[in-house]
């Protein structure tokens, strides 16, 4: 039981060494991430419909 209430007390003790980002800098984050996302799964959904479309011409 020792170990778990140490491990607990180490774990608040790192937590307040933690910098947390600002709103701006948060909303900066997420909106980059978004974006990323929404640009890769435009560019799959392209790749993957060229590649259906090469292999539906190869097969008939």
């Amino acid at each position: 039981m020792s170990r778990i209430i140490e491990f607990f007390r180490n774990v608040r003790k790192e937590m307040r060494k933690v910098t947390w980002p600002k709103r701006k800098e948060l909303t900066s984050y997420t909106i980059t991430v978004i974006t990323t996302v929404v640009i890769l799964a435009v560019f799959f959904a392209i790749v993957d419909t060229g590649i259906s479309e090469l292999i539906r011409l190869i097969l008939g």
